[in-house]
Formats: C-alpha cells, structure tokens, sequence
C-alpha cells in the first residue's frame, strides 16, 4: 500500500494544476497515512483532523434527514484555494487535496485525482 500512496501523491503533484498539498488520512482517527505540500506553511495532515469533523457532521444531518446517501466527495471554494475532501468507496479514509484556485478549477482537479485515486480506492 505504500507504494500506491507514494505513487498517489506523486501523480497529484505532478499533474494537478495549482497543486498545494495532498493527504491520506484514516476517516475513525483522522491519522494521516501520507502527505505532502508544496508550501511549508501548510500543513495538510493538520487539515486532514480538522475535516473529521467536517465528515462526521455531514454524516449527522445526512442520518437525521433519513437519507439513505453515502458522501462521494465535499469541496470549499476560499478565497485562493480549492479544497477538495474525497471519499474512499469504503467511507473509512478520504484524500485531502488542495489547490491553487487561480491556477485550478474544480471540474479538472476532481477529474484529475479520479484518475489517480483508482489504484488506491482497490486497496481501501
């Protein structure tokens, strides 16, 4: 498995436009089981914990609306960036993966981190 998160994040930095960071992280714990940035400031395993919460909240109103969904991914459009939260099928782990929003679009890095995800998704 690690060669496929180490081949994961090679892939996302060196193809996705705007790249700022990526993370693997284990959705129970929030842990981090890979993860890179581009800027030293930016800590995407940090940011990973924090989007726990984010998940397990989404899972709270999906479960009190009755509604039989499954989250497939969550995206936030900042002033500069593109964060992008992407389910594994499994909904044990998700990929964190940020993106320079002047240099990226949402439809591409999500088209994108589909292709590069597959291998990984067969794991998870």
């Amino acid at each position: 498995m690690e060669k496929i998160l180490t081949d994961l994040v090679q892939n996302v930095k060196e193809n996705i436009p705007g790249y700022i960071a990526i993370s693997v992280a284990e959705i129970a714990s929030g842990e981090s089981l890979a993860s890179d940035s581009a800027d030293s400031n930016f800590d995407p395993a940090l940011a990973c914990a924090y989007n726990v919460e984010i998940i397990n909240a989404k899972r709270k109103a999906i479960d009190v609306l009755g509604l039989k969904e499954n989250i497939n991914d969550i995206h936030f459009k900042l002033d500069n960036h593109i964060h992008v939260v992407d389910m594994s099928p499994s909904g044990e782990y998700f990929i964190y993966l940020a993106v320079d929003s002047n240099r990226a679009n949402l439809a591409l890095t999500r088209t994108m981190l589909k292709k590069y995800k597959t291998e990984l998704n067969e794991v998870l």
